[in-house]
């Protein structure tokens, strides 16, 4: 006989998981503010700081059954919120070509326009599919290794080919994630549209 686990959504905002996404949100500006500085090494802290407290938030919130509406809106937010900044800090550098950086905003600016959409049709935003997750968990990985790639020797070196097959991969899977998205709320759409 197989038990199922339940899910308990809590309306609490002070919860161990909440605070490690609250935590992830505060060192956005820190993380930007290093990586324009060119303190590399301590960008590079920050950063993977940000992906264990990720990693960790998600996990305690679904062990202890404190998943809770403003977890779901500030974990993305808080991912969001690290792409862009890395995006803007690595394109002033020189380090990320200004047509990725393209490619990845508008892929964002798409989905914001569904969200938009979504809320005309009194639905909220679906919630974030597998395929955005390896999205940005490539595009995570491709950011840091870039950001090695700055620099001489071996390091830089692998670095840059590690850090560019990561973000080959990541805006891939980031575009079709976003397209499956908007095809998901074409349907949701035709369906309302449908029923009235």
């Amino acid at each position: 006989m197989e038990v199922q686990e339940t899910r308990v959504q809590t309306d609490r905002i002070f919860t161990i998981p909440n605070i490690l996404s609250m935590a992830r949100l505060a060192g956005v500006p820190l993380f930007l503010w290093l990586i324009l500085a060119e303190y590399d090494l301590w960008a590079l802290v920050v950063l993977m700081l940000s992906g264990i407290t990720d990693y960790l938030d998600g996990k305690l919130a679904r062990r202890w059954n404190q998943i809770s509406s403003l977890g779901r809106l500030l974990d993305p937010a808080a991912d969001r919120l690290y792409i862009l900044s890395t995006l803007f800090g690595l394109t002033y550098r020189d380090i990320l070509p200004l047509w990725l950086t393209a490619a990845l905003l508008a892929r964002d600016l798409m989905l914001l326009v569904m969200v938009g959409v979504l809320r005309r049709h009194g639905y909220p935003p679906p919630q974030v599919n597998f395929l955005g997750k390896a999205a940005t968990f490539n595009l995570m990985y491709a950011f840091p290794l870039l950001l090695l790639s700055d620099g001489t020797g071996w390091l830089a070196w692998m670095g840059a080919v590690f850090g560019w097959a990561f973000a080959g991969w990541g805006t891939t899977l980031y575009w079709w994630a976003g397209i499956l998205y908007v095809v998901q709320v074409r349907r949701i759409v035709k369906a309302d549209t449908t029923a009235d």
